[in-house]
């Protein structure tokens, strides 16, 4: 918290330096802590940083253009889930369209309050030449996960708010909306960003299925890539390397794609690396899935079956054993990439979470085989199982083995 105090304090002082001095370039020494992406903002959106609330489309009937957009369906699937996400956080979820409106929100209702203040309710337009700086329309001008932090927003009265958010695609890679988590500064979560990506990915797997038309035939590839590495195309197994199969791994968790410049820092990160190494490894993914890979937007143009997003589609529905059945490890072990490494630790946390605040002793017998070193998975075990149990005896002798280690 103190940590976060200061940066609020640096935050706000370069803040008040940028509205009474000119305008400075990207990436001018306003503070330590302001990104080079926030003054762009700041100098582009010719908002009033006394604004008292984001504005209202006028002319615009929300109810209709939320019944006909696509992100309906999902969202409405996994409103209980989404709700309960937020509100035990003490967050505040809304999803918005291509424009930055706000369709729809939920979650914590003290929060809702607040945000109510500000129009951050269906209605309320987002976008960045609407309010200013923020984490909604931020994301949807750059097409990228993003957060902004207290006295990062343009707008004064946004100060007291922290907001992560991430945009939504179609499986042709088009931009439909965001997805937005937001709370107050002192909520700060380096989690935050990895929740929105993570619902994201859940959302454009559903709207992957329903853009198949309902198509109920068997995908023709299967990756497997928890604990193991294996892809299998009709069948049989097929030949990749490692960077392939992160490159599958990647595609199969965000079925709305990557413009090349994402995909290669998802898989290279910050190393210098030649355009031409990347189009050559999707060259060869491409190949192996008999060109059902798109060029521009790197994304699938045929559902692959891979264990990970059955898993985070278990988790979304509330099936705990089922996600832990189709859990065998994490996400692509041996691999660096930035990419694997984030969404490994992510499924990883999620699904040790859910094992944890479940009551079925099967889901946590199961995972702590995977994690035999986890000793409080495995006290839940014995705690779950009754005295009678036969397979209460497996659990105390994995705790007292943990214990040991």
């Amino acid at each position: 918290m103190q940590h976060q105090r200061i940066r609020r304090a640096e935050l706000e002082h370069a803040w008040e330096r940028f509205l009474t001095g000119e305008p400075p370039r990207p990436g001018a020494d306003l503070a330590p802590s302001v990104r080079p992406e926030v003054v762009e903002s700041w100098s582009r959106a010719p908002v009033d940083p006394w604004s008292e609330s984001a504005p209202t489309l006028a002319d615009v009937d929300i109810s209709t253009r939320w019944r006909e957009s696509p992100l309906r369906q999902p969202v409405t699937e996994l409103s209980d889930e989404l709700g309960r996400i937020a509100d035990d956080a003490g967050f505040v979820v809304a999803v918005t369209d291509e424009s930055g409106t706000i369709l729809w929100t939920s979650g914590c209702r003290t929060m809702r309050r607040r945000a109510e203040d500000m129009n951050f309710v269906p209605g309320g337009c987002w976008a960045e030449d609407a309010i200013g700086t923020n984490a909604l329309g931020m994301a949807l001008r750059t097409d990228r996960p993003s957060t902004v932090f207290s006295a990062e927003h343009l707008v004064e009265r946004l100060h007291d708010w922290v907001c992560y958010s991430a945009p939504i695609h179609d499986p042709r890679g088009c931009q439909l909306g965001v997805i937005d988590l937001s709370s107050t500064w002192q909520r700060a979560n380096t989690l935050g960003l990895t929740t929105v990506r993570m619902l994201t990915s859940v959302i454009e797997t559903r709207l992957h299925d329903t853009w198949k038309g309902g198509d109920d035939r068997e995908a023709r590839v299967e990756l497997r890539c928890l604990g193991r590495s294996q892809v299998l195309v009709g069948g049989a197994p097929a030949h990749a390397t490692l960077r392939q199969f992160e490159i599958l791994a990647l595609l199969a968790l965000r079925p709305g794609g990557f413009v090349p410049g994402e995909l290669a820092a998802e898989i290279y990160g910050d190393r210098c690396v030649a355009p031409a190494t990347l189009k050559s490894e999707v060259s060869h993914v491409r190949r192996l899935l008999d060109g059902q890979l798109a060029a521009r937007t790197y994304a699938l143009l045929e559902p692959i079956r891979c264990d990970a997003v059955d898993v985070l589609d278990a988790l979304s529905r509330g099936d705990v054993v089922a996600a832990v059945e189709h859990y065998q490890g994490p996400l692509l072990p041996q691999s660096e990439a930035p990419g694997i490494v984030a969404w490994r630790d992510q499924l990883d946390v999620a699904i040790r979470n859910a094992v944890l605040g479940s009551q079925s002793p099967e889901a946590a017998l199961a995972l702590g085989a995977v994690n035999p070193y986890d000793s409080e998975l495995h006290e839940h075990a014995v705690h779950l199982l009754a005295p009678t149990d036969h397979r209460r005896h497996l659990a105390i002798g994995r705790l007292r083995v943990a214990e040991a280690d």
